[in-house]
């Protein structure tokens, strides 16, 4: 640390010993309703980027928060405020991303509107599925990521509805998509690590 604190000044200093500090990424199942499949999903890029041992993973299921509609509530309800405290406690995030209607769930919409400081300068992967894999609720999704100031990467695995499910129910992916998913978690790390840098 004397070689540190001589090449650099103190807030260089801070900096350099939070980006050693071991990331947090959180993978963000984006569906709320029965028989939902992001579970699956979830667990699944969970396990292949545990394998990896260069990052801490967790899922973050939206459910769990029972967040109201956005406009309907006076912000008091216990969810709003533990959605935004386990948000601001994750370096980077992965989406797991099901299309409806071409676009993304309504209860994914609405989690992203209910938190704003807390995903400023983060850095985002997405993981999407659908009878398209979930192509174009991945592209409505960036748009908003750009707005919140979340850096999402390219790489994006797509994951068929007809390939990768069987009978549209049981996840079953493709060896093929490992590549990409490595790649993916490559760039989120290493754009969280990088973003980790300049928040205060």
């Amino acid at each position: 640390m004397g070689f540190i604190n001589k090449l650099f000044g103190k807030d260089q200093k801070e900096e350099v010993n939070m980006a050693q500090e071991p990331l947090k990424i959180g993978i963000i199942l984006g569906s709320t309703r029965q028989g939902r499949l992001s579970p699956q999903v979830g667990e699944w890029v969970k396990k292949l980027a545990d394998e990896r041992e260069d990052a801490s993973y967790e899922i973050v299921d939206i459910a769990d928060y029972e967040l109201p509609f956005l406009g309907t509530t006076d912000g008091t309800e216990p969810g709003i405020a533990g959605w935004n405290e386990k948000l601001a406690s994750l370096d980077g995030f992965v989406f797991i991303v099901q299309e409806y209607n071409h676009s993304i769930s309504g209860a994914l919409k609405n989690a992203l509107d209910f938190a704003r400081d807390a995903w400023y300068n983060k850095a985002a992967g997405i993981v999407s599925y659908g009878s398209t894999g979930g192509a174009r609720a991945a592209e409505h999704l960036r748009g908003i990521l750009g707005e919140l100031k979340v850096a999402d990467v390219r790489t994006h695995p797509t994951l068929s509805l007809f390939l990768d499910f069987e009978n549209g129910q049981n996840f079953t992916p493709q060896d093929l998509h490992h590549a990409n998913i490595t790649a993916m978690l490559d760039e989120v790390n290493e754009w969280s690590t990088a973003l980790k840098t300049i928040r205060k």
